[in-house]
């Protein structure tokens, strides 16, 4: 009976779910639920507040959320005991724990999502190489370091799966984090980008394999044979699941349709498997985590319910329970405990190792297969970096009693340490965005000496929905057939802009675009189902028009770089950009997305080539039109200018088309027009006498291609004031497509009020179209030509008289 009481007061007091408030005289805090409400905001207040802090540094969040778990333990903030007994008490760990880890059960069910077994069978000789040395030279100088470690700091601990899981926590490569890194980087796409993602994806399964046997090796049991036995039934687990699972999934993904709601039955199976596959492997005596590790490797990356897991499961995961992981392993990290020469000089060796081990080997294999110098070295960091898996690894080595707290704190610094290096280090050493194309790059814009010479357009989308209205103005740019130069007329890159969030998903749009080159679209089995794989392939199949998917995964803070970057490399003579608004049923327009605005003002800053806003409203009616069945108007505005010639040349390239008909409309200022005195300053480019006389020499030759070609149909209107130009344009404004120069010259344009709007990108015309006095059923193409970086963003837009209001 003494025992019985002694048990009771040495163990933790039970905790109620909830409190009855303070005005009953309970503090929250002594109860489960609102103490686990306060650490979860706790956790993502200061990882998000450190993940901003890290952000000018470029560190993945990752760094931010493993130092926020540190910052919160022992080694800072919590060697206050009274915030540690407060906030953190002993006998809330345990639900701490279990959310963390359903949390984090989840997360890597999302990671083996991300993972697709078929592309490790494509992965190249040079990748395998490389993932292979990245994986045995550290492993094997892992086991070395665990002898200097056991005869120090480690000692009595159980030799072979200390060994085991010092070779993986060396050797580990963090498949997600490398992924952000690249991205971050702009590396996605190079040499580099490639041979890692596709050595750190068989590098992410040999380190899951050497896992298990370690945790299979860690185990309690009474006999040497247990070990055998977990490895044994984890393996027969493993062909259950793959022999199994499969055909459940794929019957599931045949019943979800492509832009269809996903049934919650299939979603709710789905995480059940998962729940059940980590409850077997837990019962096992591996890890949870395997099972559902192994589920999400197992289900289909084709078709929409990939997808529709990944919205579903992953901002609740992601954002709320996968940083109690961070903390939950920051509270067992005591830095105090690494003290004196000797434990700093086995952190120094530690650190060392694991950089020499990943670095040497890597950059070893690299050099074999002739990569140059600095790749090979930026390759050897890059896969050097470490992350979630390794904090994993760790937490289960000290949950084991393999690792004690001051191996446990040595091994933590050295995944925040390396990972912290590899940005900076990879950023010296490899600057591919220094390196100049070699062909030379002459046509950058549209208006030229040759105008049968090939046209190369960078179309950029956000969304499907800005894909059909960019493919007919494709379409329209396709010119005439039956040339001689047929095959040499327009190539076509089309970009998708993503914005690279902390959202881990965005690595499985990595793997998606890099799969198909059609970022999120699937060109095996089901493309008939897919209009927008259909609309591409009809492109593709067309004897004049190349059509060349690519993707641009960056920040929006950087991604008008990627946009100006690869129409330099494809040597692109127009950009074209969709508006950040779209059209509402009463016509109106509202903003989608209102960042895009001020990636559309980046690029017209600083443009390798002339630049076009396409302001959508349905051209072509909303589907892609073919070309026998083209039939529509386009209408030039001309004030006068270089970017009013640039749309006329554009223009005068779609009336080649068959099935369009063009009419430009100059303005001419009459005798009497007064403009009055007030400073009009549009961008600085100012009508000058020899503007005035191009414009001259270039209407001629319009006049003479209108007496040849029916297509073509030109008039002159002259204008006493900014009234009679806006009647003008309503006149004429009757069409399907409208042209305009971002800033056109001239008195006409003179004769309006200008000031400060909302869309200055759009410049004066264009911003008319797109005010709710001149409402139009047009689509609207903006076109700035290329002159070099503007020095300055002109924010001058246009005033309506108040009777053009009324």
């Amino acid at each position: 009976m003494e025992v019985n009481m002694t048990v009771a007061i040495n163990c933790p007091s039970e905790m109620k779910a909830t409190s009855n408030g303070v005005f009953q005289g309970d503090n929250p805090l002594d109860f489960a639920l609102p103490l686990a409400i306060l650490q979860i905001c706790l956790v993502v207040i200061l990882t998000r507040v450190l993940g901003l802090l890290f952000r000018p540094l470029r560190q993945p969040r990752v760094v931010a959320e493993i130092v926020g778990g540190i910052l919160l333990g022992p080694s800072a903030v919590g060697r206050s005991h009274e915030f540690l007994h407060a906030v953190f008490p002993e006998r809330s760990l345990t639900m701490l724990d279990t959310l963390a880890n359903l949390g984090l059960l989840f997360f890597l069910f999302l990671v083996g999502l991300e993972l697709d077994p078929k592309s490790l069978r494509h992965t190249g000789k040079a990748a395998m190489g490389i993932a292979l040395a990245g994986i045995t030279l550290p492993f094997l100088l892992g086991i070395g370091t665990s002898f200097v470690l056991r005869s120090t700091i480690s000692q009595g601990v159980h030799a072979p799966p200390f060994l085991i899981f010092m070779g993986v926590a060396l050797s580990i490569t963090a498949f997600p984090v490398l992924a952000r890194i690249l991205a971050e980087l702009k590396l996605l796409n190079t040499n580099v980008g490639r041979m890692a993602m596709s050595a750190a994806a068989v590098n992410d399964v040999a380190a899951w394999i050497f896992l298990a046997l370690a945790i299979a090796l860690s185990g309690t049991g009474r006999s040497p044979l247990v070990s055998l036995w977990v490895f044994l039934f984890g393996f027969a687990f493993v062909l259950f699941c793959f022999f199994t699972l499969p055909p459940i999934f794929r019957w599931m993904s045949s019943r979800c349709s492509d832009g269809e709601p996903i049934s919650e039955l299939y979603i709710c199976a789905t995480l059940s498997i998962v729940l059940a596959a980590g409850f077997f492997t837990d019962l096992i005596g591996i890890h949870a985590l395997f099972g559902a590790f192994v589920v999400g490797v197992l289900v289909p990356k084709d078709g929409p319910l990939a997808g529709a897991l990944v919205d579903k499961v992953e901002g609740l995961v992601s954002g709320l329970f996968l940083p109690l992981y961070f903390v939950s392993s920051g509270l067992k990290t005591n830095i105090a405990t690494i003290k004196g020469a000797q434990s700093w000089g086995l952190l120094v060796l530690v650190v060392f190792t694991a950089c020499l081990g990943k670095v040497l080997g890597t950059i070893a294999v690299a050099l074999f297969c002739k990569m140059p110098v600095q790749e090979s070295i930026a390759l050897g960091f890059l896969m050097n970096t470490k992350g979630l898996v390794e904090l994993i690894v760790l937490n289960i080595g000290k949950d084991r009693k393999v690792l004690n707290d001051q191996t446990f704190a040595i091994l933590v610094l050295m995944a925040i340490i390396t990972t912290f290096i590899t940005t900076p280090i990879v950023m010296a050493v490899y600057k591919p965005a220094k390196r100049k194309s070699k062909s030379e790059y002459i046509n950058r814009t549209i208006e030229r000496e040759d105008p049968n010479s090939e046209l190369r357009i960078l179309a950029c989308f956000h969304s499907v929905t800005n894909i059909p209205s960019v493919l007919n103005l494709i379409e329209a740019s396709r010119g005439a057939e039956g040339k001689e130069w047929v095959g040499r007329r327009v190539c076509v890159y089309a970009m998708h802009l993503m914005e690279l969030t902390e959202r881990s998903s965005a690595i499985f749009m990595v793997h998606r675009a890099r799969k198909n080159q059609l970022p999120f679209w699937n060109k095996g089995g089901k493309a008939d189902s897919d209009q927008i794989v259909v609309a591409f392939e009809d492109f593709g199949q067309l004897s004049r028009v190349s059509i060349r998917p690519m993707t641009a995964i960056s920040p929006l803070s950087s991604i008008h770089e990627d946009v100006c970057n690869s129409a330099e490399r494809k040597r692109a003579a127009i950009i074209i950009l969709p508006f950040h608004k779209h059209q509402r049923y009463d016509g109106c327009l509202e903003t989608t997305r209102g960042d895009f605005q001020w990636v559309n003002q980046k690029v017209l800053e600083q443009p390798p080539c002339s630049v076009g806003i396409l302001v959508d409203r349905g051209f072509g009616g909303g589907s892609h039109i073919s070309a026998s069945n083209v039939s529509s108007t386009i209408t030039i505005f001309f004030f006068g200018g270089s970017d009013d010639r640039e749309a006329l040349a554009y223009g005068r390239r779609m009336a080649e088309h068959p099935g369009i008909t063009l009419n430009v409309i100059r303005f001419l200022p009459s005798p009497d027009m007064v403009v009055e005195s007030i400073v009009v300053d549009i961008n600085k480019y100012d009508t000058n006498d020899v503007s005035a006389s191009i414009d001259e020499r270039v209407l001629s030759e319009l006049k003479m291609k209108k007496t040849e070609e029916k297509s073509i149909k030109y008039e002159e209107r002259v204008v006493s004031n900014s009234c009679d130009a806006i009647d003008v344009m309503r006149e004429f404004g009757r069409c399907h497509l409208i042209l305009v120069g971002r800033m056109p010259e001239g008195r006409v344009v003179e004769s309006f009020h200008l000031k400060s709007v909302e869309c200055p990108e759009l410049g004066p015309i264009g911003s008319l179209f797109t005010s709710p006095e001149l409402l139009t059923s047009a689509s609207l193409l903006v076109i700035q030509q290329f002159r070099g970086p503007l020095s300055s963003f002109s924010t001058s837009a246009m005033v309506l008289p108040e009777e053009v209001k009324a």
